[in-house]
């Protein structure tokens, strides 16, 4: 029976080659913004801000890929959440769904949590939600777009 450093040896070399391989793998590293889309005329700079901070990069065209979405498996996560949340609701093509928007916001559903860890800006208080809805009102309207 190997003794148990050689067993941690051999994980730790695999755990390595398993990484290396699947950054072969051709998912997760589209980082290409869609043009087009219409510009946003936001109610005010803070509601920019607040959707900047916690929305904008799954909800738009404006997303800003940081260098762990280079990284597999970590890449994948992060391009699947940008896909889902386009389709979901990409605010750069249409607003219609700006109120499920803001009732996901009020329950505490949206942003998810695997977001807000690396994202400071997606840990708003219950007064910065307050002020990103009633921001999203405004800009949107009550009924979205």
């Amino acid at each position: 029976m190997p003794a148990p450093r050689a067993i941690v040896k051999w994980t730790v070399i695999g755990l390595i080659a398993l990484l290396v391989v699947i950054q072969f793998v051709p998912y997760g590293r589209d980082h290409t913004n869609p043009t087009g889309g219409k510009p946003i005329r936001w109610d005010s700079k803070r509601t920019q801000e607040l959707m900047a901070g916690a929305c904008m990069d799954c909800h738009s065209n404006e997303t800003q890929w940081p260098w762990y979405s280079n990284v597999a498996p970590v890449s994948w996560l992060v391009q699947k959440d940008v896909d889902e949340g386009r389709r979901e609701l990409n605010l750069s093509t249409d607003a219609s769904e700006v109120q499920e928007m803001i009732e996901a916001i009020d329950e505490g559903s949206m942003p998810p949590l695997q977001y807000k860890p690396l994202h400071a800006g997606a840990r708003l208080s219950d007064s910065e939600k307050k002020e990103l809805t009633q921001g999203l009102q405004a800009t949107f309207g009550g009924g979205g777009g």
